[in-house]
């Protein structure tokens, strides 16, 4: 396993980062409770403000597949690769 990320994006201390690949970048979000929409609104403005500080990155959203179909689609639809572990 890689080593969580320490670069500074202007995020809160509470999210969880962790380097994937060369330019790849996950948002760790392993919680027991469901994924809902209102949790994948969140995790796209990280995913935008990740993406703002460095336009090549690619970013996926590392959960567990406890996750509601509308929120699956949002994050698709936002360009967020969903990794279940």
């Amino acid at each position: 396993m890689m080593e969580p990320v320490v670069a500074n994006f202007g995020l809160d201390r509470g999210v969880k980062l962790r380097p994937l690949a060369q330019n790849h970048i996950g948002i760790v979000r392993l919680i027991k409770s469901r994924i809902i929409q209102k949790d994948a609104f969140k995790i796209v403005a990280i995913a935008d403000t990740i993406r703002k500080h460095d336009l090549k990155l690619k970013v996926s959203l590392i959960c567990h597949p406890n996750i509601c179909s509308k929120s699956v689609a949002l994050l698709k639809e936002s360009d967020v690769e969903l990794i279940y572990e």
